[in-house]
């Protein structure tokens, strides 16, 4: 197996995110049988072991690839995330509420009411607590179903999702001005705002 081999194999581990991947995906892009898919996953997994820094690993999780922090720094982990709950950009906001509203919700829907890849604010969410795993849609490749977690309904002060603003009434008044941009930014300075949007674009 050669470096371009594992250059590959990394990138799609990265672009899958929590998807993940699994060896028939990994076999029909890479344009290889099953078995040499295995065989090349095996030896990616040993090879990325070796390479000196552990911080990210790759786990299999039913079958299906992924790359995931080491648990054995999960308290550095913790703290990161801890920090970085103060503040949410636009983007993280508007992929918070697609999720909230629609839930059980794919990231692939998400991405078709967006307009534009999830990915990151997906791994950013999560990173924060907001939304987590609720499950797998009943489709070809069983894509992860999104919700939001317990800690999104303290963030945000609410004790059911009943609570919500109702969609067309937040269309209505075309306004940021409602709970997604208010009640989670009420403690966070201006400054944190602009730092963390010029982050995502």
């Amino acid at each position: 197996m050669n470096n371009r081999m594992f250059d590959i194999i990394e990138g799609m581990l990265y672009l899958r995110g929590d998807e993940g991947i699994d060896i028939k995906e990994l076999a029909q892009v890479l344009e290889i049988s099953k078995k040499e898919a295995v065989q090349a996953m095996d030896q990616f997994i040993e090879h990325y072991q070796r390479r000196g820094f552990h911080g990210i690993q790759v786990v299999d999780f039913g079958g299906r690839y992924k790359l995931a922090t080491n648990s054995e720094y999960v308290m550095y982990f913790q703290k990161l995330v801890e920090q970085s709950k103060a503040s949410l950009s636009n983007a993280a906001l508007e992929t918070l509420a697609i999720i909230a509203y629609n839930q059980p919700i794919t990231r692939a829907k998400v991405e078709d009411i967006r307009g534009v890849g999830c990915d990151a604010m997906i791994r950013k969410l999560i990173a924060k607590a907001l939304i987590k795993e609720v499950g797998r849609e009943e489709t070809p490749g069983l894509p992860i179903l999104y919700g939001v977690t317990d800690e999104f309904m303290d963030a945000f002060s609410l004790t059911s999702l009943d609570e919500l603003p109702e969609l067309g009434d937040i269309i209505e008044t075309e306004t940021d001005e409602d709970i997604f941009s208010t009640r989670y930014r009420e403690e966070v300075g201006e400054d944190d705002e602009t730092t963390e949007s010029s982050k995502d674009n």
